[in-house]
C-alpha cells in the first residue's frame, strides 16, 4: 500500500521493541516517523513539531495515553490512533471522549495499523494543509526552516543536496535525539551493511562543512559515541 509523501507520524509507546518495529514498518510504508518513549518526551516533541497523525500507546507509566490525549486536545487538533491491550467498551469510549480519532486494541496486524491510519488521514485532509508558520532551527550563523526544507546563512540559501536535505529532515525531527548510523541508513533508503554506514558518515562530513564553523570541532551536528549523530540547536 502506498501513502501520501511528507506525511510525518509521532509514535508514543514505552515498550522499546514495540516502539521500535513500528517506526521500522512505518517507515517501510513511506512515513516520515518519530517516536517517543513516553509522555512527558511526546510533550517535548510536539512543542516545537508539527505532526500529521499521532499513534499512542494508552497503558504507559506516568502519565498514560487517555490523559495525555485529553491534554492535547485542548491545544492542537492532530489526529490520534490510540494503542492499547485493554479492549473492552468502555476503555473504547474513554479513549474516544478524551478526544482520539481511533482506537486499536492489542494484539493487532500491523497492516490494520495502517488502514486505520490512512483512513483518519484521509477523513482529516485539512489537518495536513493548514499554513503553519514555519519553524526554525538555528545553528549559529546558520538557521535552518524546518517547514521548508531549507538551510540558510545570513541572506544566502545554501544549497543542499537530496541526501544532506534528507538528513536535514531526519535530525530536525528529533533535535537534540541522538540517531543511529543503522537508522539513517534504512531513512535515506540505502541498503544495510559497513559500507553503507561509511557512506553516511561522508554525508555527515560533507553536511557539517555547510554547517559548522569549524567541522573539524562539530558544534551543531555532533558525533554521539556508541550512538550516532544528533543535531543539537542553539
Amino acid at each position: 500500500m502506498t501513502t501520501e509523501a511528507g506525511i510525518h507520524l509521532l509514535i508514543v509507546d514505552d515498550d522499546a521493541r514495540i516502539r521500535e518495529l513500528l517506526r521500522r514498518f512505518l517507515v517501510r510504508q513511506g512515513f516520515w516517523v518519530t517516536a517517543a518513549r513516553d509522555a512527558a518526551h511526546a510533550r517535548k516533541l510536539l512543542a516545537g513539531l508539527e505532526f500529521d497523525l499521532i499513534v499512542l500507546d494508552v497503558m504507559m507509566p506516568g502519565e498514560d495515553g487517555i490523559s495525555l490525549t485529553r491534554a492535547l486536545r485542548a491545544g492542537i487538533t492532530t489526529p490520534i490512533l490510540l494503542l492499547t491491550a485493554r479492549g473492552e467498551t468502555s476503555d473504547r469510549i474513554a479513549g474516544l471522549e478524551a478526544g482520539a480519532d481511533d482506537y486499536l486494541p492489542k494484539p493487532f496486524e500491523p497492516k490494520e495499523l495502517l488502514l486505520r491510519i490512512n483512513a483518519i488521514l484521509r477523513r482529516v485532509p485539512q489537518a495536513r494543509t493548514n499554513p503553519e508558520l514555519p519553524k526554525v532551527l538555528h545553528l549559529g550563523p546558520v538557521r535552518y526552516d524546518v517547514g521548508r526544507g531549507e538551510l540558510w546563512s545570513g541572506d544566502e540559501r545554501v544549497r543542499l543536496t537530496q541526501t544532506e536535505a534528507q538528513l536535514m529532515r531526519i535530525f530536525s525531527a528529533c533535535p537534540g535525539e541522538p540517531v543511529s548510523r543503522a537508522r539513517l541508513v534504512e531513512e535515506l533508503g540505502r541498503d544495510d551493511g559497513q559500507a553503507q554506514e561509511r557512506a553516511v558518515d561522508v554525508q555527515i562530513t560533507r553536511l557539517r562543512r555547510k554547517i559548522e564553523t569549524d567541522p573539524r570541532q562539530p558544534r551543531y551536528l555532533q558525533t554521539v559515541r556508541g550512538e550516532g549523530y544528533r543535531l543539537a540547536p542553539d
